[in-house]
Formats: structure tokens, sequence, C-alpha cells
């Protein structure tokens, strides 16, 4: 087992990986900005260094920085969570260089998953069922148009080296494909130092359905099953849930193949996760994210598997500690990304102090966070405040049990989007299960959103039943946090 490891990542993914690094007594290296210097995560480590200043370009994404810490320290491993290195062969091919073990996937799979082209090529060739499209690289006008014609508008232009939902354009027409293809390929250069843009066709109002998967080192690979991540606002997860309320126990069998299946032809260790469009009970491999992602924790919540402690084994040398026949789902999961945004500004980011935070919690509530009372969010990076997870028998309890926690959940000081998840909890489509990457413009949630935000904020300033509930919350959440010290 390692014995030192580097989590070269902050917030709430850090804290995660450095508890499942406490559970195994292996030592925690935080590295951390000027901006992170109060930050929970590196209150919390072994060891902590500065690595420069508050944007990230000089400090979280700067390679030699991290290298040079974890040699300085003798840290054996660097654990990269998601966002910043996570997803960066060249990072992970520094570490190898440096006798570092990267805490994910071998870099050949990397850059492989890496370039949605490349990899397309590859899931054609082992019978992944993938999206209609093609598999060049387009930087001709010309050729962009012909091909397009013979797919059929709309189609989608996606930057080859693209992710986080950046690269994406939906081109409806003929007349609009030139300025799209130009604007694509820009963004593409500048985001990602690569212009190669590709063309698929556009699936109209699909589910995005992704499959977790986790291999070892000898060739061992199973699925941890599916989440549903349509809820979404301009290509960004918002609310994940597990099972999905779409696939019929075939087509749940059908789809885990596929992603192990993809995952083998990429010669794939560690967690990953697999990407699918579903739509009218048809599918297509999407893309591969080769490392954790944020909503892992329904998994492990609903599968009992512990995806932080199977990637420090697996870096470790170690087998899985599981085989595809051990893994049995168990009830429904939902998680809620609490983000610091402002609803009544186009939820544009909030950075600021958080001057009251108490999390909800009882049975089948877990919150997933990097803050506490009195620390500002820095403006520098994503906005997420915390992720709340709940579990309970079945979806209906499940949701009764979100809308709860969401009620109990405060947060002083800083703009939010819980009024957001509480709004959607509450439509009939999502209650139904019958909602897809639409769902949010189609049943117009934002503007609903704006409606709670303002009915509440009309409700705090004068009735009593509006106190009355702030007393009552507040009177709970002492409860529990005395629990919780005890």
């Amino acid at each position: 087992m390692l014995n030192k490891v580097l989590i070269a990542n902050r917030g709430e993914i850090a804290v995660r990986i450095m508890r499942a690094c406490k559970e195994f007594g292996i030592a925690t290296v935080a590295v951390y900005s000027d901006a992170d210097q109060s930050a929970l995560f590196v209150k919390y480590a072994d060891e902590k260094y500065n690595i420069g200043p508050g944007p990230a370009s000089q400090s979280y994404l700067n390679k030699d920085k991290i290298i040079d810490v974890a040699l300085k320290c003798h840290a054996e491993g660097i654990h990269p969570g998601y966002g910043f290195m996570a997803e960066n062969a060249e990072f992970a091919d520094l570490c190898k260089k440096n006798g570092i073990e990267f805490i994910g996937p071998p870099v050949d799979a990397m850059k492989l998953m890496g370039s949605k082209i490349d990899s397309k090529i590859s899931m054609i060739k082992a019978g992944v069922i993938v999206v209609p499209g093609v598999t060049e690289a387009i930087a001709d006008h010309e050729r962009a148009k012909d091909i397009a014609h013979e797919i059929g508008y709309p189609v989608m232009l996606k930057a080859s080296a693209g992710g986080g939902g950046i690269g994406i354009v939906k081109v409806d027409d003929e007349q609009a494909m030139e300025k799209a293809l130009t604007t694509v390929r820009q963004l593409a250069k500048n985001s990602f130092g690569d212009d190669a843009v590709f063309i698929e066709k556009f699936i109209e109002n699909p589910r995005h359905i992704e499959f977790q998967v986790i291999g070892d080192k000898k060739g061992h690979l199973i699925h941890c099953f599916e989440r549903e991540c349509s809820v979404q606002r301009r290509h960004q997860k918002l609310i994940e849930e597990t099972p999905s309320c779409a696939l019929t126990p075939e087509l749940r069998r059908e789809i885990g193949a596929q992603a192990v299946l993809a995952a083998k032809t990429a010669g794939y260790y560690n967690a990953g996760t697999c990407e699918f469009m579903f739509q009218a009970g048809k599918y297509y491999f999407l893309e591969m994210n080769t490392r954790l992602q944020v909503e892992h924790p329904i998994t492990e919540v609903t599968t009992g598997v512990d995806l932080a402690r199977e990637q420090l084994r697996v870096a470790s040398g170690l087998e899985l500690e599981y085989e595809q026949r051990d893994i049995h789902p168990r009830g429904h999961a939902i998680e809620c990304r609490i983000n610091a945004e402002d609803p009544l500004n186009n939820f544009m980011p909030a950075p600021s102090k958080i001057v009251r935070y108490a999390e909800p919690s009882g049975p089948g509530i877990r919150v997933d966070s990097g803050v506490y009372p009195g620390f500002t969010i820095p403006p520098f990076y994503d906005s997420m405040i915390a992720k709340l997870i709940v579990w309970a028998e079945d979806r209906p309890r499940a949701i009764e049990r979100m809308k709860r926690a969401l009620w109990e959940f405060q947060i002083g000081g800083v703009r939010n989007n819980i009024p957001f998840h509480q709004v959607v909890m509450d439509q009939p489509q999502w209650r139904a299960g019958v909602y897809d990457t639409s769902f949010i413009p189609r049943y117009g949630i934002l503007e609903q959103v704006v409606k709670h935000v303002q009915e509440m904020k009309a409700q705090s300033s004068a009735p009593k039943t509006a106190a009355a509930m702030a007393a009552v919350q507040a009177v709970i959440l002492a409860s529990n946090q005395s629990q919780q010290k005890q």
C-alpha cells in the first residue's frame, strides 16, 4: 500500500480523498493556492505546501510545481481528483517519469480517450455503439456542409479534445455552418490547445446516462451500474440519480456490457465513467471520462463500493475487492450540487464569505463539502459549495428525503442554488421520471426558481409563520450538530 499521497486538487474532493487515505493510514499532502490557505482541505492534510497565486493557471495547473512538491515531501502517489490535472495525460506521464504513481488510468488510455476522434475510431472497431457521425477532423467549411448534409441536420460540432461541456455547438442548417465551425475551432484552440473538430448527428432531447467502471492492473474490470445525469444547464450537470428510471433490466445489462467493452478496448484500469446518450430505447456511447466523477457518491451509497478506496488499492497494485456478480445496487440515491450562484442574476457565480453554515443530517443523508462558517469562497474556481446526497428504499422516498434535507440546509452570506433544487423536486415531470436534457428550458425551471426566490423573500420579511419555520430549523440543526459532536 502507498505510504504518502499528494492530492493535486482542492475543495470537497480533496477532503474526500484524504478521508479515504486516512482509513488506510496513508499520510496526506495538500497543495494549495494563496486563495485557499484557510481552506478545510488544507487544515485536514498531514502536510501542506503553497504552490502559488489564486488563478489556477499559476497554481493548480502548474505541473512542475506539483511534481516538485511531491518529490520534496517524498509522496509515492498523486491523486488528481477531478478537473485540473485529472485528465491531463502529460501530467500523468510526468508523474511516471519521476517515479510517482498517478492514481488514475494508464497514460495511453488517457491519451486515447482524451481525443474524441481517436476514441470513436477505437470504439467502432471494438463493436461499441456510437453516435452517428464522422471520425475525421473537419477544417474546411464546404467539407463540413457536405458531411452535415449526408448525416442530416441538425448536427453537433464538437472539439475532439473537449470536455466539461466546452466546445460543443448545435448547427441547425447550412447557413449557420461556416460561422459555427470557425467559432468552435477557435474555442477548441484556446481552451485545449487543439483545434480539431468533428461532426456528429444531433440527438434530439436525449437522456444522459453514464456507467461507472473500475478495473485493476491485472485486467480485472467491472461496472458499478448507472447514474442518470440529464438535469443539465449549458451541458453542466446539476442533479444526478441512480438507478435511471429509463432503463429496463435488459437495457441495463446491455449498456453495462458496452461500458466494460469500451474500457477494456482502451486498456483501462482504475476508476472511470462511460457516458451514453439514450433516446427511445436506443443508446450510443458518447465519451469516457478518465477520472472519478463529481457524482460518484450516489454509486457508493447504492452499491456499497467505496470508489476512492478502490482507486488507492488499484494504484498500490492490489486486485479489486469485487467481482461483477458481487455488485447489487440497493434502493435509490439522488445528488444535488449546491453551488454559490445567484438565482436572480442568471445563476452567475456568487463567491463570497459564508457567515452561517449548517448541513442537514439524519437517516440516508450524506454531505461532501469543503467549507465551513467563516470561509470565503474564492472567485477563481468552480462555485461548488457542497454535494448533497440522499438514499432511500425507493425513488419517491428519496425525493421526499431530499426535500427535507434541502429545507434543513442553511447557508448564510452566500447566494446559492438551493431554491433551484427545491423547485425541481416538486416538478411533476421530475417526480414522474419522464425528463431529459431539455428539462430545464422546456418547463421554464429557471423562471420558476426566480419566482420561488422572490416569494421566499416576501415571506421572510414579515409573517410570523416564516419566523416560526426559521426557529424550528435552528432547533433541528442545533440538535444535529450536538449529536455529531458526540
